[in-house]
């Protein structure tokens, strides 16, 4: 499955993260802004893989800016950006969380 056009989720603010979600060329990149990247970026990187994985995405570009959510959060973002991506927001995927 394909992203269709550029989508967010999220905010700002202490304890969450931004997802943005854009049409991207092979494969999965993902940028990704953290105080805490040493510590907990390759789980994040994971996290945000694993729920577009499991909608099928093999190519996106994604941008997250981390404010130090927890995992349940980042999956839930990602899933929000995902379904604004795809258009598809009255159909989530609850299991991927």
């Amino acid at each position: 499955m394909d992203i269709t056009h550029t989508a967010t989720a999220g905010t700002l603010e202490s304890s969450d993260i931004q997802v943005t979600l854009a049409p991207g060329g092979d494969g999965i990149d993902i940028d990704l802004t953290s105080d805490v990247i040493k510590q907990f970026g390759d789980q994040i990187k994971a996290s945000i893989t694993q729920v577009l994985n499991n909608y099928g995405i093999t190519s996106a570009k994604v941008k997250a800016v981390d404010k130090g959510a927890l995992d349940i959060v980042i999956k839930a973002r990602t899933v929000a950006a995902v379904q604004r991506a795809l258009d598809i927001v009255d159909q989530p995927k609850w299991e991927v969380l």
